[in-house]
């Protein structure tokens, strides 16, 4: 008979009660699936035991983290503004650098990532956070590959995984790695989720990654490009209306935005389609919208950029109100 795996979940004050409770859904519900036979044990620890305050303002009976490794088989260390907080001197961190590598697996849920990446457990390894917070990971630990994209990632024993619901994603994986194909799917199906979410997590992150231009002329060309989505916006046309060398205006339009012209036109007019269709448009009217040249164009730019089709992302994100309509 195969043992029980135990799972301590680490929780601090102000952590989102998803990043905490979604992932221990996901274990019972397997332990459930399997009648506790090579399921999952579940412990929620705290600092000092105890209770936790959470961000929705519900309060969180918690144990003490554990002195030792011994019996523990997978940490998940959930996110939010306690974790956030965390220096490499804090209790919990120095718990997670020593207890943590004598244990199986590691996983970390949203900003969880950046408590394993001071425990020094991502250094030179792959990771993800919540896309909020992924230039912070990146700024505060070089060390660390950070992946955007992934709803979550895995890098040997330690797995990260993007914000909030992405922890059930992660969790998921977890059993099915564990327990079998056939066991998270019943689990997934009973949560009434995906077994494998399609796309990544820039289909939910908002605005343009590049950044404002400092020169006026170049600032004064951003509006007007935002404004005229349906017009030649090529490198020679912008370059012209400029009055610079197509040279000289990719130079300088890098410098300034730190992405190239194309890529820069391509992001607004993604941006401009998700409005779009959040608004209720069809495929063909975004395409007209933003710019596009066909509905085929968008679809294979909508793929490439958040790994959807347009299609599904109107049915997802389309305001309730207009679903209503």
């Amino acid at each position: 008979m195969t043992a029980t795996r135990r799972v301590v979940v680490v929780a601090m004050d102000g952590a989102q009660s998803l990043d905490v409770l979604g992932p221990v859904e996901v274990l019972q519900g397997a332990s459930a699936v399997v009648g506790g036979i090579g399921g999952y044990e579940v412990v929620v620890c705290g600092p000092d035991g105890g209770s936790i305050a959470l961000s929705n303002g519900l309060t969180l009976s918690c144990a003490e983290l554990p002195r030792s490794p011994r019996g523990i088989d997978t940490i998940i260390v959930s996110g939010g503004e306690g974790t956030r907080a965390l220096s490499p001197s804090h209790p919990v961190v120095l718990w997670l650098a020593a207890v943590a590598p004598r244990v199986r697996r590691v996983a970390s849920v949203c900003t969880g990532a950046l408590a394993l990446a001071h425990a020094g457990l991502l250094d030179g390894r792959r990771a993800t956070t919540h896309w909020a917070f992924c230039d912070a990971l990146a700024a505060g630990f070089p060390e660390v590959s950070v992946e955007r994209e992934p709803i979550y990632v895995r890098d040997e024993e330690i797995w990260t995984s993007a914000g909030v619901t992405a922890g059930m994603d992660l969790t998921l994986a977890l059993v099915e790695e564990d327990l079998g194909p056939e066991v998270a799917l019943t689990v997934a199906r009973w949560l009434v989720l995906f077994l494998k979410r399609p796309g990544g997590q820039a289909q939910f992150s908002t605005g343009l990654a590049a950044q404002a231009a400092v020169r006026a002329p170049l600032r004064e060309l951003q509006g007007w490009m935002n404004d005229n989505l349906g017009s030649d916006l090529s490198v020679s046309a912008l370059a012209a209306r400029a009055c610079l060398s197509e040279r000289q205006f990719t130079r300088a339009w890098r410098a300034e935005t730190g992405v190239s012209p194309g890529a820069y036109v391509e992001e607004l007019r993604v941006e401009r389609a998700r409005a779009l269709l959040e608004g209720g448009l069809g495929v063909a009217g975004a395409a007209r919208g933003a710019g596009f040249g066909s509905p085929e164009v968008l679809r294979r730019v909508f793929h490439r950029r958040l790994g959807v089709a347009p299609g599904a992302y109107r049915e997802r994100f389309m305001a309730s109100e207009t679903k209503a309509a």
